[in-house]
């Protein structure tokens, strides 16, 4: 990454160097860390938009793999066309308070052509198939005693929820078994209400952001509405456990201001938050 990329989102970026490796994996190119001989369990993430280039997704990825007891895949979902980090400083300014409206108004307009294009060329349904065929690539290769986990951030989170849907379910052994054996979705972006949420088979943690402005927390009680009326009906839900953060801006989860005291509680607390969900269902 250039030296011009980092002035961008000085102060966004966590500190440290990647300790990984990018390798070839079910067709994408992917970051991997962690335990690779006997890993208690395989964890997949799926970043926000700015993928792979963004340091702060490999520095999560070694947070989780730090114990020694999980191998960490973060798999380019984008195919080597994330959203340029050049936008990012307009998108998650280091200092939001110091940042006029007009400011990001004229920046965002100046970008905006750039992202309206990304968006072109990331709908949802080839998105939602890179992202299904690589899961079902990585479960039918993984034995069923081995567990997989799956993190999703921002605009990744739709799709770790979606992963744990029954009708991603897929035929092996006889049988029909999840993609994933457990979720957590931090800030999770364009989530549709009910489908992605509805007929879940697998337990979910969702973080969300008490002053995210780019997903509301209004979607917190509709999907706990959701759920609780699917359990009236009888069907059988799976643990769904909700989590607020305070103050919760959105990418909290990955961009949040280390130097922040709030900020850097979030980032600490979500990472907590999808360990201690791996540790009781993985």
């Amino acid at each position: 990454m250039d030296s011009s990329s980092c002035e961008c989102i000085k102060g966004t970026i966590h500190k440290g160097l990647p300790q990984g490796t990018e390798e070839t994996l079910h067709g994408l190119n992917t970051y991997i860390i962690g335990n690779r001989t006997n890993p208690r369990a395989i964890i997949v993430l799926y970043s926000d938009i700015f993928g792979l280039p963004l340091p702060n997704n490999k520095l999560i990825a070694d947070a989780y793999a730090k114990s020694g007891e999980y191998l960490v895949y973060l798999p380019d979902f984008f195919k080597g066309d994330p959203v340029p980090l050049k936008i990012a400083d307009i998108l998650i300014p280091v200092d939001e308070s110091k940042q006029s409206k007009l400011g990001k108004y004229t920046g965002f307009l100046a970008r905006a052509p750039a992202f309206v294009m990304w968006m072109t060329r990331h709908k949802e349904a080839p998105t939602n198939k890179i992202c299904m065929d690589f899961l079902q690539a990585l479960r039918r290769a993984t034995p069923r005693s081995t567990k997989i986990g799956m993190v999703g951030f921002c605009w990744g989170g739709k799709y770790a929820i979606r992963a744990g849907l029954e009708g991603n379910r897929i035929q092996m052994d006889g049988e029909k078994v999840p993609l994933v054996d457990a979720v957590v979705a931090l800030h999770p972006s364009h989530v549709a209400l009910p489908e992605d949420v509805e007929k879940l088979v697998v337990p979910v943690t969702i973080g969300w952001g008490l002053e995210d402005t780019g997903v509301k927390i209004e979607q917190k009680g509709m999907a706990e509405a959701i759920h609780a009326k699917a359990r009236e009906a009888g069907r059988e839900v799976p643990e769904v456990q909700h989590k607020v953060y305070k103050p919760g801006r959105h990418g909290f989860a990955v961009r949040g201001n280390p130097d922040d005291p709030l900020e850097r509680a979030c980032l600490e607390d979500s990472v907590t938050q999808a360990l201690d969900w791996f540790a009781r269902w993985l």
